[in-house]
């Protein structure tokens, strides 16, 4: 049985379980398993509280994103509701500038994929675990919704799974002391190895930017709206249950491997994860660890990278933001072009990855958090202007409000802000704002192109409604 289609011709092919798992599958990636390492290195358990603060700051983004879905479904999600309430220049900024962050952030969770394959293959070069893996999401992604989201649930439940036993089998070595990490493990590493800021504030601050990056993806409840069904119960459900999950796969997480290993057993370029259960010793632990951390860069690419993407570009088709050939859908509802054009402009990362320098997964995850923040403001800020709208009586109410709006707006606004600042205050991320910078010159410069042949679709589409009917 055909699902029944949106009013933008996509099939409602998503159910409540797709649309929880996507919540949790976009956001659990690369940024939480392998960024983290570095930033464990840098901030000791201070990092805890970092996560705690940016997962608060952006459950209230999400709750605007839901008052808005709520209030109205808009093609595209807050790219819809940044043209409506901003005007069409952010529309179109938004989308182009949400494909961008996903384009780059899908080329390093294929790096990071070809980089986890080489704990079994050492001598497997990146680069083709990189082709293969974008090659199998691709062809997911043309056949069907449904199969991306099945796809994408399982992706999800094995990282859900995997997280609640490491948390578990953590549990168990801080309680009975079993394993080679045993007669060490113990709640006291929290602060026993120079404090729980044994580096001092400054370098836990530093680390927002890794820990932002690690929360990328959140806003996919979004985008996923127009596929799926009953939306008005199904989105709220997924973003209230935002506060559990961070707790359990964010903070539970840390909180128990930085209790069984000290922090100054970390380093960057490994996962914290797999190291914790090399110094456990259980038996293929390692490497049941690392094949749940090869899942999650490959659902998060899956989810964000080439789902997200198409969709997005399918908007600016929509909106007049770019060519109408964006537009098309196959029979199954699936927008073949965005989705092919977003895998080859991905595949630009494979061709990198043979000759990535050593920071090109800072570079990128540096810029992709800088179009994040600007992407996550445009939602906060759409929802202060629809809020007063809804005050003037312009506008019907939401039934699903965010929490003390509009003081939590402002406190999210200046949360970033301050996020921007630590970007520009190390020079390895400092490029982000520069290649942002950039971005949006590119932005500005083809705008007077997208408006010109926006307004002579409009005016084709008044002179059509004139015609007189035969």
């Amino acid at each position: 049985m055909v699902e029944p289609t949106s009013e933008e011709g996509y099939q409602r092919g998503l159910g409540t379980r797709q649309i929880q798992m996507l919540a949790i599958g976009g956001t659990i990636g690369t940024g939480l398993f392998l960024g983290a390492g570095k930033n464990i290195a840098k901030a000791g358990p201070g990092l805890i509280l970092t996560y705690a603060v940016a997962g608060l700051m952006l459950f209230f983004v999400m709750r605007a994103l839901g008052e808005l879905l709520t209030y109205r479904q808009a093609e595209g999600g807050f790219a819809g509701y940044a043209r409506e309430f901003l005007g069409p220049f952010w529309g179109y900024a938004t989308t182009w500038t949400y494909w961008i962050i996903w384009v780059t952030t899908g080329m390093a969770e294929l790096t990071a994929a070809g980089v986890y394959i080489q704990k079994w293959y050492p001598g497997f070069e990146t680069w083709k675990t990189a082709l293969i893996a974008l090659v199998v999401l691709f062809v997911v992604n043309l056949i069907s919704v449904k199969l991306f989201g099945e796809l994408e649930f399982w992706f999800a439940m094995i990282k859900v799974a995997a997280i609640v036993m490491m948390i578990l089998v953590g549990l168990g070595v801080l309680a009975f002391g079993f394993s080679d990490a045993g007669p060490t493990a113990s709640v006291d590493n929290l602060w026993s190895h120079g404090g729980f800021f044994p580096e001092g504030g400054s370098p836990v601050l530093m680390t927002l930017q890794m820990v932002m990056f690690a929360y990328l993806g959140v806003e996919l409840v979004g985008v996923t709206a127009a596929e799926a069904r009953d939306p008005d119960k199904n989105i709220p459900r997924a973003i209230n249950a935002l506060p559990i999950r961070f707790a359990l796969f964010y903070l539970g997480s840390l909180l128990v491997i930085l209790s069984v290993v000290p922090w100054t057993e970390f380093r960057g370029g490994a996962s914290p994860f797999v190291l914790a259960f090399d110094k456990i010793g259980i038996p293929g632990g390692a490497d049941i660890v690392n094949f749940v951390v090869l899942t999650a860069a490959l659902s998060s690419c899956n989810a964000g990278g080439l789902y997200s993407t198409s969709r997005m570009l399918r908007t600016a088709g929509v909106n007049g933001d770019g060519p109408k050939a964006l537009t098309r859908l196959n029979g199954r509802g699936v927008p073949v072009l965005t989705v092919v054009i977003s895998a080859l402009v991905m595949g630009i990362g494979v061709i990198i990855n043979i000759f990535v320098p050593e920071k090109a997964f800072e570079y990128i995850t540096s810029v992709s958090t800088g179009g994040a923040i600007l992407v996550w403001a445009v939602i906060v800020v759409s929802h202060l202007v629809y809020r007063r709208k809804v005050r003037a009586g312009e506008l019907p109410a939401s039934p699903y409000k965010m929490p003390w709006a509009p003081y939590t707006n402002w406190l999210v606004l200046a949360f970033f802000v301050f996020v921007t600042v630590t970007i520009a205050w190390e020079a390895d991320t400092r490029i982000a704002l520069y290649v942002m910078a950039g971005w949006m010159v590119l932005v500005l410069v083809g705008w007077p192109f997208v408006r010109r042949n926006s307004r002579r679709a409009e005016e084709g589409a008044v002179a059509l409604e004139k015609t007189p009917q035969a």
